[in-house]
Protein backbone atom coordinates (compact mmCIF):
# COMPACT_ATOMS: atom_id res chain seq x y z
CA UNK A 1 0.00 0.00 0.00
CA UNK A 2 1.13 3.74 -0.60
CA UNK A 3 2.81 5.62 2.25
CA UNK A 4 -0.52 8.10 2.04
CA UNK A 5 -2.40 5.26 2.84
CA UNK A 6 -1.03 3.86 5.66
CA UNK A 7 -0.88 7.01 7.71
CA UNK A 8 -4.58 6.15 8.27
CA UNK A 9 -5.53 3.98 11.25
CA UNK A 10 -6.83 0.80 9.87
CA UNK A 11 -8.77 -2.27 11.56
CA UNK A 12 -6.56 -5.92 12.15
CA UNK A 13 -6.25 -7.35 8.74
CA UNK A 14 -4.41 -9.75 6.44
CA UNK A 15 -0.98 -9.00 4.52
CA UNK A 16 -1.76 -10.58 1.31
CA UNK A 17 -4.45 -9.41 -1.18
CA UNK A 18 -7.82 -10.72 -0.76
CA UNK A 19 -9.99 -11.07 -3.78
CA UNK A 20 -13.68 -9.93 -3.42
CA UNK A 21 -16.68 -9.90 -5.47
CA UNK A 22 -20.45 -10.78 -5.07
CA UNK A 23 -19.71 -15.11 -5.39
CA UNK A 24 -19.76 -17.55 -2.75
CA UNK A 25 -15.96 -17.49 -2.54
CA UNK A 26 -16.44 -13.71 -1.11
CA UNK A 27 -18.55 -15.13 1.63
CA UNK A 28 -16.08 -17.77 2.95
CA UNK A 29 -13.38 -14.92 2.15
CA UNK A 30 -15.42 -12.80 4.80
CA UNK A 31 -16.39 -15.49 7.02
CA UNK A 32 -12.86 -16.21 7.68
CA UNK A 33 -11.37 -12.86 8.39
CA UNK A 34 -14.52 -11.97 10.76
CA UNK A 35 -13.79 -15.10 12.52
CA UNK A 36 -9.48 -14.43 12.89
CA UNK A 37 -9.63 -10.70 12.98
CA UNK A 38 -12.94 -9.52 14.59
CA UNK A 39 -16.54 -7.66 12.87
CA UNK A 40 -13.86 -4.64 11.70
CA UNK A 41 -11.38 -5.63 9.30
CA UNK A 42 -9.15 -4.04 6.30
CA UNK A 43 -7.55 -5.59 3.49
CA UNK A 44 -6.24 -4.64 0.32
CA UNK A 45 -7.88 -6.27 -2.66
CA UNK A 46 -5.71 -7.34 -5.78
CA UNK A 47 -6.16 -4.25 -7.73
CA UNK A 48 -4.40 -2.04 -4.97
CA UNK A 49 -7.94 -0.60 -3.31
CA UNK A 50 -8.22 -0.79 0.26
CA UNK A 51 -11.37 -2.44 1.67
CA UNK A 52 -13.08 -2.42 4.81
CA UNK A 53 -15.22 -5.89 6.10
CA UNK A 54 -17.90 -3.78 8.99
CA UNK A 55 -19.68 -6.56 10.42
CA UNK A 56 -19.82 -4.51 13.65
CA UNK A 57 -23.98 -3.96 14.00
CA UNK A 58 -23.36 -0.05 15.68
CA UNK A 59 -20.67 0.73 12.91
CA UNK A 60 -23.09 -0.62 9.82
CA UNK A 61 -26.20 1.35 11.40
CA UNK A 62 -23.82 4.79 11.45
CA UNK A 63 -22.49 3.59 7.85
CA UNK A 64 -26.18 3.25 6.76
CA UNK A 65 -28.04 5.90 8.81
CA UNK A 66 -26.05 8.90 9.95
CA UNK A 67 -22.60 8.54 7.51
CA UNK A 68 -24.69 7.74 4.38
CA UNK A 69 -23.67 11.47 2.71
CA UNK A 70 -19.88 9.96 3.08
CA UNK A 71 -20.62 6.94 0.87
CA UNK A 72 -21.73 5.95 -2.88
CA UNK A 73 -22.58 3.02 -4.33
CA UNK A 74 -19.73 0.61 -4.57
CA UNK A 75 -18.53 -2.43 -6.40
CA UNK A 76 -20.48 -5.13 -8.19
CA UNK A 77 -23.52 -2.57 -9.55
CA UNK A 78 -21.90 -2.58 -13.11
CA UNK A 79 -24.29 -5.82 -14.27
CA UNK A 80 -27.01 -4.88 -12.15
CA UNK A 81 -27.15 -1.05 -14.12
CA UNK A 82 -26.29 -3.00 -17.41
CA UNK A 83 -29.95 -4.50 -16.87
CA UNK A 84 -31.53 -1.70 -14.99
CA UNK A 85 -30.00 1.33 -16.06
CA UNK A 86 -29.72 3.87 -13.63
CA UNK A 87 -32.38 3.46 -11.84
CA UNK A 88 -33.01 3.82 -7.83
CA UNK A 89 -30.99 0.97 -6.88
CA UNK A 90 -27.92 2.30 -8.52
CA UNK A 91 -28.16 5.84 -8.98
CA UNK A 92 -26.41 8.81 -6.77
CA UNK A 93 -26.36 11.81 -5.93
CA UNK A 94 -28.90 13.94 -7.05
CA UNK A 95 -30.12 11.85 -9.25
CA UNK A 96 -31.18 9.26 -7.00
CA UNK A 97 -32.38 12.13 -4.48
CA UNK A 98 -34.31 13.19 -7.14
CA UNK A 99 -35.91 9.80 -8.05
CA UNK A 100 -36.65 9.07 -4.77
CA UNK A 101 -38.32 12.09 -4.24
CA UNK A 102 -40.60 11.58 -6.97
CA UNK A 103 -41.52 7.98 -6.21
CA UNK A 104 -41.47 7.70 -2.30
CA UNK A 105 -45.32 8.73 -3.02
CA UNK A 106 -46.56 5.98 -5.19
CA UNK A 107 -45.44 3.40 -2.17
CA UNK A 108 -47.42 5.13 0.56
CA UNK A 109 -49.82 3.23 2.39
CA UNK A 110 -52.72 4.71 1.26
CA UNK A 111 -52.01 3.88 -2.51
CA UNK A 112 -50.30 0.78 -1.91
CA UNK A 113 -53.89 -0.22 -0.23
CA UNK A 114 -55.54 0.22 -3.57
CA UNK A 115 -53.27 -2.94 -4.61
CA UNK A 116 -54.99 -4.70 -2.31
CA UNK A 117 -57.29 -6.62 -4.91
CA UNK A 118 -54.36 -7.41 -7.41
CA UNK A 119 -52.31 -9.04 -4.38
CA UNK A 120 -55.26 -11.61 -3.49
CA UNK A 121 -55.91 -11.97 -7.25
CA UNK A 122 -52.83 -13.10 -7.65
CA UNK A 123 -52.82 -15.46 -4.82
CA UNK A 124 -56.39 -16.69 -5.99
CA UNK A 125 -54.89 -18.05 -9.09
CA UNK A 126 -52.94 -20.13 -7.88
CA UNK A 127 -55.44 -22.53 -6.07
CA UNK A 128 -56.22 -24.32 -8.75
CA UNK A 129 -52.76 -25.05 -10.36
CA UNK A 130 -51.71 -26.44 -6.82
CA UNK A 131 -55.05 -28.11 -6.52
CA UNK A 132 -54.08 -29.76 -9.70
CA UNK A 133 -50.47 -30.77 -8.71
CA UNK A 134 -52.05 -32.34 -5.33
CA UNK A 135 -54.62 -34.53 -6.60
CA UNK A 136 -51.89 -35.63 -9.22
CA UNK A 137 -49.78 -36.55 -6.46
CA UNK A 138 -47.03 -33.80 -8.62
CA UNK A 139 -44.47 -31.92 -6.94
CA UNK A 140 -44.02 -28.41 -8.31
CA UNK A 141 -40.93 -26.13 -8.31
CA UNK A 142 -42.10 -23.68 -5.47
CA UNK A 143 -39.24 -21.89 -6.70
CA UNK A 144 -41.28 -21.27 -10.18
CA UNK A 145 -44.41 -21.71 -8.27
CA UNK A 146 -43.42 -18.21 -6.24
CA UNK A 147 -41.62 -16.51 -9.18
CA UNK A 148 -44.81 -16.40 -10.90
CA UNK A 149 -46.74 -15.29 -8.54
CA UNK A 150 -44.47 -12.00 -7.54
CA UNK A 151 -43.92 -11.52 -11.34
CA UNK A 152 -47.84 -11.52 -12.38
CA UNK A 153 -48.01 -9.61 -9.26
CA UNK A 154 -45.53 -7.02 -10.56
CA UNK A 155 -46.74 -6.33 -13.68
CA UNK A 156 -50.55 -5.95 -12.86
CA UNK A 157 -50.13 -3.34 -10.53
CA UNK A 158 -47.30 -1.64 -12.56
CA UNK A 159 -49.56 -1.69 -15.86
CA UNK A 160 -53.35 -2.30 -14.89
CA UNK A 161 -55.29 -2.75 -17.39
CA UNK A 162 -52.79 -2.95 -19.72
CA UNK A 163 -51.47 -6.40 -17.88
CA UNK A 164 -54.25 -8.25 -20.22
CA UNK A 165 -54.52 -6.17 -22.67
CA UNK A 166 -51.13 -5.45 -24.46
CA UNK A 167 -48.74 -7.81 -22.29
CA UNK A 168 -50.72 -11.12 -22.07
CA UNK A 169 -51.99 -10.28 -25.50
CA UNK A 170 -48.53 -10.73 -26.80
CA UNK A 171 -49.37 -14.84 -26.32
CA UNK A 172 -46.66 -15.45 -24.19
CA UNK A 173 -45.54 -13.16 -21.52
CA UNK A 174 -42.86 -11.20 -22.67
CA UNK A 175 -41.15 -10.38 -18.91
CA UNK A 176 -41.45 -15.02 -18.42
CA UNK A 177 -37.73 -14.69 -18.55
CA UNK A 178 -37.04 -12.82 -15.73
CA UNK A 179 -38.51 -15.53 -13.41
CA UNK A 180 -37.07 -18.03 -15.69
CA UNK A 181 -33.67 -17.22 -15.89
CA UNK A 182 -32.04 -16.06 -12.42
CA UNK A 183 -28.51 -15.36 -14.07
CA UNK A 184 -28.74 -11.73 -14.95
CA UNK A 185 -26.33 -12.09 -18.03
CA UNK A 186 -25.76 -10.85 -21.01
CA UNK A 187 -28.24 -12.94 -22.62
CA UNK A 188 -30.48 -11.39 -20.25
CA UNK A 189 -30.01 -8.13 -20.62
CA UNK A 190 -30.15 -8.36 -24.10
CA UNK A 191 -34.20 -9.19 -23.61
CA UNK A 192 -34.68 -6.75 -21.16
CA UNK A 193 -33.39 -4.01 -23.85
CA UNK A 194 -35.61 -5.54 -26.13
CA UNK A 195 -38.45 -5.20 -23.63
CA UNK A 196 -37.59 -1.50 -23.13
CA UNK A 197 -39.08 -0.87 -26.87
CA UNK A 198 -42.19 -2.84 -25.89
CA UNK A 199 -42.53 -0.88 -22.66
CA UNK A 200 -42.26 2.60 -24.61
CA UNK A 201 -45.21 2.15 -26.62
CA UNK A 202 -47.38 1.51 -23.42
CA UNK A 203 -45.73 4.25 -22.16
CA UNK A 204 -46.52 6.53 -25.16
CA UNK A 205 -49.93 5.55 -25.13
CA UNK A 206 -50.89 6.52 -21.49
CA UNK A 207 -48.90 9.74 -21.86
CA UNK A 208 -51.89 10.34 -24.17
CA UNK A 209 -54.47 9.54 -22.09
CA UNK A 210 -55.98 10.48 -18.99
CA UNK A 211 -54.40 9.17 -15.91
CA UNK A 212 -56.42 10.89 -13.40
CA UNK A 213 -58.64 7.70 -13.42
CA UNK A 214 -56.02 5.39 -13.46
CA UNK A 215 -54.00 3.92 -10.07
CA UNK A 216 -51.27 1.94 -10.94
CA UNK A 217 -47.58 2.43 -10.64
CA UNK A 218 -47.01 3.43 -14.08
CA UNK A 219 -50.20 5.84 -13.98
CA UNK A 220 -48.21 7.48 -10.47
CA UNK A 221 -44.79 7.39 -11.84
CA UNK A 222 -45.72 9.33 -15.42
CA UNK A 223 -47.80 12.16 -12.82
CA UNK A 224 -44.80 12.42 -10.47
CA UNK A 225 -43.23 15.35 -10.89
CA UNK A 226 -39.52 17.27 -9.30
CA UNK A 227 -39.10 20.31 -7.70
CA UNK A 228 -39.14 21.99 -10.53
CA UNK A 229 -42.39 20.43 -12.14
CA UNK A 230 -40.47 18.21 -14.38
CA UNK A 231 -41.95 15.10 -15.21
CA UNK A 232 -39.58 11.12 -15.86
CA UNK A 233 -38.53 11.77 -19.21
CA UNK A 234 -38.73 8.33 -21.01
CA UNK A 235 -35.22 7.04 -20.39
CA UNK A 236 -35.40 7.84 -16.70
CA UNK A 237 -38.70 6.21 -16.52
CA UNK A 238 -38.07 3.29 -18.10
CA UNK A 239 -35.05 2.81 -15.62
CA UNK A 240 -37.43 3.03 -12.74
CA UNK A 241 -40.03 0.85 -14.51
CA UNK A 242 -37.49 -1.92 -15.38
CA UNK A 243 -35.91 -1.30 -11.93
CA UNK A 244 -39.34 -2.00 -10.18
CA UNK A 245 -39.89 -5.20 -12.22
CA UNK A 246 -36.89 -6.98 -11.20
CA UNK A 247 -36.23 -5.52 -7.83
CA UNK A 248 -40.32 -5.71 -6.84
CA UNK A 249 -40.75 -9.44 -7.56
CA UNK A 250 -37.50 -10.73 -7.15
CA UNK A 251 -37.37 -10.15 -3.43
CA UNK A 252 -40.86 -11.20 -2.85
CA UNK A 253 -40.34 -14.74 -4.85
CA UNK A 254 -37.38 -15.73 -3.07
CA UNK A 255 -38.22 -15.11 0.48
CA UNK A 256 -42.02 -16.75 0.06
CA UNK A 257 -40.01 -19.56 -1.42
CA UNK A 258 -37.82 -19.75 1.47
CA UNK A 259 -41.10 -19.33 3.83
CA UNK A 260 -42.71 -22.48 2.13
CA UNK A 261 -39.57 -24.62 2.46
CA UNK A 262 -39.25 -23.84 6.31
CA UNK A 263 -42.63 -23.82 7.45
CA UNK A 264 -42.46 -27.26 5.65
CA UNK A 265 -40.22 -28.47 8.37
CA UNK A 266 -41.39 -26.49 11.40
CA UNK A 267 -45.25 -27.92 11.95
CA UNK A 268 -45.56 -25.73 15.11
CA UNK A 269 -45.35 -22.57 13.61
CA UNK A 270 -47.35 -23.31 10.95
CA UNK A 271 -50.20 -24.03 12.99
CA UNK A 272 -49.53 -20.76 14.58
CA UNK A 273 -49.97 -19.06 11.31
CA UNK A 274 -52.93 -21.13 10.59
CA UNK A 275 -54.52 -19.99 13.85
CA UNK A 276 -53.39 -15.90 13.58
CA UNK A 277 -54.92 -16.44 9.54
CA UNK A 278 -58.19 -18.06 10.67
CA UNK A 279 -58.83 -15.69 13.39
CA UNK A 280 -57.66 -12.37 11.25
CA UNK A 281 -58.51 -13.30 7.59
CA UNK A 282 -60.52 -16.80 7.16
CA UNK A 283 -61.57 -16.44 3.56
CA UNK A 284 -61.17 -14.62 0.60
CA UNK A 285 -63.80 -11.90 1.95
CA UNK A 286 -61.59 -10.72 4.60
CA UNK A 287 -58.70 -10.07 2.89
CA UNK A 288 -58.14 -6.27 3.87
CA UNK A 289 -55.30 -4.29 4.58
CA UNK A 290 -56.03 -3.73 8.09
CA UNK A 291 -56.56 -7.38 8.75
CA UNK A 292 -53.47 -7.52 7.55
CA UNK A 293 -51.94 -5.83 9.79
CA UNK A 294 -53.20 -7.30 12.89
CA UNK A 295 -51.11 -10.95 11.83
CA UNK A 296 -48.28 -9.89 13.58
CA UNK A 297 -46.95 -13.51 14.31
CA UNK A 298 -47.29 -14.00 10.15
CA UNK A 299 -44.76 -10.73 10.00
CA UNK A 300 -42.26 -12.37 12.45
CA UNK A 301 -42.02 -15.86 10.54
CA UNK A 302 -41.35 -13.66 7.39
CA UNK A 303 -38.66 -11.05 9.25
CA UNK A 304 -37.34 -14.57 10.61
CA UNK A 305 -37.36 -15.85 7.21
CA UNK A 306 -35.34 -12.60 5.42
CA UNK A 307 -32.82 -12.76 8.87
CA UNK A 308 -31.73 -16.14 7.66
CA UNK A 309 -32.14 -15.42 4.18
CA UNK A 310 -31.82 -11.77 3.04
CA UNK A 311 -32.65 -11.31 -0.65
CA UNK A 312 -29.34 -9.05 -1.02
CA UNK A 313 -27.05 -10.75 1.11
CA UNK A 314 -24.37 -8.13 0.31
CA UNK A 315 -24.21 -4.55 0.13
CA UNK A 316 -21.01 -2.45 -1.34
CA UNK A 317 -20.10 1.45 -0.40
CA UNK A 318 -17.28 3.37 -1.26
CA UNK A 319 -16.04 6.28 0.53
CA UNK A 320 -16.55 9.66 -1.38
CA UNK A 321 -14.56 11.21 2.02
CA UNK A 322 -12.62 10.22 4.83
CA UNK A 323 -14.18 9.02 7.40
CA UNK A 324 -14.14 7.47 10.86
CA UNK A 325 -15.83 4.38 12.21
CA UNK A 326 -14.94 3.90 16.23
CA UNK A 327 -10.96 4.57 16.22
CA UNK A 328 -10.44 3.89 12.45
CA UNK A 329 -10.47 6.15 9.46
CA UNK A 330 -11.86 5.35 6.38
CA UNK A 331 -9.91 6.76 3.47
CA UNK A 332 -11.48 8.52 0.44
CA UNK A 333 -12.13 5.89 -2.19
CA UNK A 334 -12.15 2.69 0.30
CA UNK A 335 -14.73 0.22 -0.54
CA UNK A 336 -17.19 -0.68 2.15
CA UNK A 337 -18.27 -4.62 2.36
CA UNK A 338 -21.76 -5.04 5.03
CA UNK A 339 -23.03 -8.59 4.25
CA UNK A 340 -26.79 -9.01 6.37
CA UNK A 341 -26.66 -12.50 5.92
CA UNK A 342 -23.45 -12.78 8.49
CA UNK A 343 -24.82 -10.02 10.28
CA UNK A 344 -27.93 -11.93 11.25
CA UNK A 345 -26.07 -14.88 11.59
CA UNK A 346 -23.41 -13.76 14.03
CA UNK A 347 -24.12 -15.44 17.61
CA UNK A 348 -23.12 -12.29 19.97
CA UNK A 349 -26.29 -10.68 17.97
CA UNK A 350 -28.38 -13.80 17.73
CA UNK A 351 -28.71 -16.69 19.81
CA UNK A 352 -28.44 -19.97 17.92
CA UNK A 353 -28.40 -17.69 14.78
CA UNK A 354 -28.92 -20.76 12.43
CA UNK A 355 -32.28 -21.68 13.75
CA UNK A 356 -35.50 -20.65 12.46
CA UNK A 357 -37.16 -19.20 15.50
CA UNK A 358 -39.80 -16.11 14.53
CA UNK A 359 -40.28 -15.80 18.23
CA UNK A 360 -37.39 -13.62 17.90
CA UNK A 361 -39.27 -10.53 16.45
CA UNK A 362 -41.97 -10.74 19.00
CA UNK A 363 -42.58 -7.48 20.25
CA UNK A 364 -40.81 -6.24 23.25
CA UNK A 365 -38.97 -3.12 24.42
CA UNK A 366 -35.65 -3.96 23.47
CA UNK A 367 -34.78 -1.38 20.96
CA UNK A 368 -34.06 -2.45 17.16
CA UNK A 369 -30.71 -1.38 17.20
CA UNK A 370 -29.72 -3.73 19.82
CA UNK A 371 -30.93 -6.31 17.10
CA UNK A 372 -28.63 -5.53 13.39
CA UNK A 373 -31.31 -6.43 10.92
CA UNK A 374 -31.19 -4.81 7.70
CA UNK A 375 -32.32 -7.26 4.97
CA UNK A 376 -34.31 -4.48 2.97
CA UNK A 377 -31.10 -1.83 3.56
CA UNK A 378 -31.17 1.11 6.52
CA UNK A 379 -31.60 4.97 6.30
CA UNK A 380 -31.85 7.19 3.49
CA UNK A 381 -31.63 3.98 0.32
CA UNK A 382 -33.93 1.39 2.82
CA UNK A 383 -35.94 -0.09 0.41
CA UNK A 384 -39.39 2.01 -0.34
CA UNK A 385 -41.48 -1.57 -1.49
CA UNK A 386 -40.67 -3.12 2.05
CA UNK A 387 -44.64 -2.20 3.14
CA UNK A 388 -45.72 -3.28 -0.16
CA UNK A 389 -43.75 -6.59 -0.20
CA UNK A 390 -44.42 -7.84 3.44
CA UNK A 391 -48.12 -6.84 2.17
CA UNK A 392 -48.86 -9.19 -0.39
CA UNK A 393 -46.55 -12.07 1.48
CA UNK A 394 -49.70 -11.83 4.32
CA UNK A 395 -52.00 -12.00 1.64
CA UNK A 396 -50.40 -14.99 -0.30
CA UNK A 397 -50.16 -16.85 3.28
CA UNK A 398 -53.48 -16.06 4.28
CA UNK A 399 -55.29 -17.47 1.01
CA UNK A 400 -53.06 -20.59 0.15
CA UNK A 401 -51.50 -21.65 3.78
CA UNK A 402 -54.88 -22.65 5.00
CA UNK A 403 -55.44 -24.93 1.14
CA UNK A 404 -52.23 -26.56 1.27
CA UNK A 405 -49.37 -28.24 3.54
CA UNK A 406 -46.21 -28.26 1.87
CA UNK A 407 -44.10 -31.19 2.59
CA UNK A 408 -40.74 -32.18 1.48
CA UNK A 409 -39.15 -34.01 -0.60
CA UNK A 410 -35.90 -34.07 0.57
CA UNK A 411 -34.13 -33.78 4.14
CA UNK A 412 -31.22 -32.09 2.65
CA UNK A 413 -30.95 -28.32 3.30
CA UNK A 414 -30.96 -26.06 -0.01
CA UNK A 415 -27.04 -25.50 -0.72
CA UNK A 416 -27.12 -21.26 -1.27
CA UNK A 417 -26.74 -19.33 -4.62
CA UNK A 418 -24.93 -16.07 -3.54
CA UNK A 419 -25.00 -13.63 -6.42
CA UNK A 420 -26.41 -10.11 -6.69
CA UNK A 421 -29.84 -11.91 -5.15
CA UNK A 422 -29.73 -14.74 -2.40
CA UNK A 423 -31.75 -17.76 -3.98
CA UNK A 424 -31.75 -21.80 -3.68
CA UNK A 425 -28.26 -23.13 -5.39
CA UNK A 426 -30.94 -25.71 -7.00
CA UNK A 427 -34.55 -25.15 -7.16
CA UNK A 428 -36.73 -26.18 -3.53
CA UNK A 429 -39.55 -29.18 -5.35
CA UNK A 430 -42.71 -29.02 -2.15
CA UNK A 431 -45.57 -31.53 -2.89
CA UNK A 432 -48.69 -29.88 -1.98
CA UNK A 433 -50.82 -31.72 0.26
CA UNK A 434 -55.06 -30.44 0.34
CA UNK A 435 -55.99 -29.83 4.19
CA UNK A 436 -59.37 -30.47 3.33
CA UNK A 437 -59.52 -33.01 0.14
Amino acid sequence: MSNKINEFRRPPGPGAPVALGIDAETLKALTELRDQYGNMVCVEKPSGRLAYFINDAHEVRRILLRRHSKYRKGPGFERVKMLLGNGLIVSDDDVWRRSRTMIQPAFSRQNVHQLVDAMSQCAISLTDRWQAFAESGKTPNINVETSDFALQLILLTIFGDDYEERILAQGENPFSFLAEDSTRDLGVVMKVRQLRNFMLEIIADRRNADQSEVYDFLSMYIQATDKQGQPFNDKELLDELMTLIVAGFETSANTLAWVWYLLSGHDDVEQRLLDEIAECMPDPGSVSAENAARMTYTQQVLEEALRLYPPVWLFTRRACELDELDEFDVPPGADIYLSPYLLHRTEAYWPNPDEFDPDRFELSDKPKKDRPYFPFSLGPRRCLGEYFSFLEMKIHLALLLPKFRMMRCSDEEPELELAINLRSRDDIYLKPILRNP
